[in-house]
C-alpha cells in the first residue's frame, strides 16, 4: 500500500467523532428506531451511507468548486432541504404510537430519500469537505483515490449510524404507554426541525 493511505487511520478518527456526535441524520435514526425497529430502518442507514459516498466522491471530484462558483445551485438546496426536513420533521411529531399506527404512518425514510437528503445536510457536507481536503491522497488516479476514501468513510460511518438506530430501538422498548410515545415523537420532530437552523445559518 502507497505509504500515503497510512493517514486512513486518522481518517477513521475523523469519521467516528463527525458520525456519532448529533445531527439531523442520527435524530432521525433514532426516531426511527424507536418507532419502526432496528431492522426497517436499515433502509434509512443505507440511504444516509449511500448518498455520502456519492456527495464526498462528487467533492473531490470538483462538486465542491462547481458550488463555489454557483452559489445560487447551493442556496436552492438549503432552502429545498430545510422545507423536507421541516416535513420530516413534522410527520415525526406527528406520528401516533406504534399500536396505533396504520399502513399511511407505517413506512420509514427510505433508501432514495435518505441519500437525496445528505446532498442539503450541512454537516454532511462539512464532512465531505473536509474529509476529501485533508485526507486525499495528491498521487494516483484521483477517482480511485476519491472513491477509495468515500467508501473508505461509509465503512467507519456504518456502525456508528448503527449504534443511533439501535439508541432509538432501546428508548421503544422503554417506552410502554401511548402518552410517553407521543411525547417521544413531539421531542424528536421539534429536534428534526431545530436542525433547519444548521441548513440556513
Amino acid at each position: 500500500m502507497n505509504s500515503e493511505w497510512l493517514i486512513l487511520g486518522p481518517a477513521a478518527l475523523y469519521m467516528m467523532s463527525m458520525t456519532l456526535t448529533p445531527g439531523p441524520n442520527n435524530v432521525m435514526l433514532t426516531a426511527s428506531g424507536a418507532n419502526f425497529g432496528f431492522k426497517r430502518t436499515v433502509p434509512h442507514m443505507a440511504g444516509i451511507l449511500g448518498g455520502c459516498f456519492f456527495l464526498f466522491s462528487s467533492i473531490a471530484l470538483g462538486l465542491g468548486v462547481l458550488f463555489e462558483r454557483f452559489p445560487a445551485i447551493q442556496t436552492g438546496l438549503r432552502w429545498v432541504g430545510s422545507a423536507y426536513l421541516l416535513y420530516l420533521a413534522w410527520k415525526i411529531a406527528s406520528a401516533p404510537p406504534p399500536n396505533l399506527k396504520g399502513d399511511a404512518h407505517s413506512v420509514p425514510l427510505t433508501f432514495w430519500q435518505a441519500a437525496a437528503f445528505q446532498f442539503a445536510n450541512p454537516k454532511a457536507w462539512v464532512m465531505g469537505l473536509a474529509l476529501m481536503a485533508g485526507f486525499l491522497p495528491e498521487s494516483g488516479s484521483a477517482v480511485i483515490n476519491a472513491l477509495i476514501l468515500a467508501g473508505f468513510a461509509e465503512l467507519i460511518a456504518m456502525p456508528c449510524l448503527a449504534v443511533w438506530a439501535g439508541f432509538g430501538m432501546a428508548i421503544g422498548h422503554w417506552i410502554k404507554s401511548d402518552t410517553g410515545w407521543r411525547a417521544f415523537n413531539v421531542i424528536m420532530g421539534l429536534l428534526t426541525a431545530a436542525c433547519v437552523v444548521l441548513i440556513l445559518r
